[in-house]
């Protein structure tokens, strides 16, 4: 089983990699982007929630966009401010507190027929040496992962789909051996796919695949 989960995570990079190859013109996506607070701003992250590993103080954000590039996701519309998310959780020695807020994005987001939650805002207690994608879990039930375990729902939203390609119309594409290297943490103003969105999508893939995993150790 162990082999078989990681050829279809390396298809689905596979596929990513030929997405950032392609020359023709940006499709955007709807998917759950991972967000990194710095200072109390937000900014999208460089690595995925399972690498991640934040400090005690630390919050982490999780949104429901659509965009072909990492300058264009919607950011976390709630504050990245520790203090007010854990002011009810004492420290305690062994663990760590980490805000979590959870946006489920906009109507205009959404897909067809579904009503985007109100945003959540949690506070995980979790070992010393947990993972961004483990303080998530350790607060967000009925997460949904597909077949090759990339996350497609948190709490049960969306009810179908996983990164989803967003008909319409589609904006001019910049390269991705031209885009500057802050593009990719979604700093940038460059076309798309670009690396920071690919890199998002690829970092969810990673979290599903950590969970998945983690699962079948306790089943055994």
């Amino acid at each position: 089983m162990r082999r078989g989960r990681s050829a279809g995570v390396l298809l689905l990079a596979g596929a990513v990699t030929g997405l950032a190859a392609a020359p023709a013109q940006a499709q955007e996506y709807r998917y759950w982007s991972f967000w990194d607070s710095k200072g109390g701003a937000w900014s999208y992250a460089s690595e995925g929630p399972a690498t991640a590993r934040p400090a005690d103080g630390d919050v982490q954000g999780f949104r429901f966009t659509v965009s072909a590039d990492s300058a264009a996701a919607g950011k976390p519309r709630t504050a990245a401010d520790f203090d007010a998310l854990c002011q009810g959780t004492p420290a305690k020695s062994g663990s760590k507190r980490i805000g979590i807020v959870i946006d489920f994005g906009t109507a205009a987001d959404a897909p067809d027929g579904e009503t985007p939650p109100k945003a959540r805002t949690e506070c995980a207690r979790v070992p010393e040496d947990a993972s961004a994608g483990e303080a998530l879990a350790s607060v967000a039930k009925q997460l949904r992962y597909d077949p090759n375990a990339l996350l497609c729902a948190i709490a049960g939203y969306p009810q179908s789909g996983c990164a989803d390609q967003v008909s319409g119309a589609k904006k001019p594409s910049v390269a991705p051996s031209s885009q500057a290297a802050g593009d990719a943490q979604g700093d940038g103003d460059g076309g798309g796919p670009s690396a920071g969105l690919l890199g998002g999508i690829a970092a969810v893939v990673v979290l599903g695949a950590a969970a998945v995993w983690q699962a079948r150790r306790r089943r055994g």
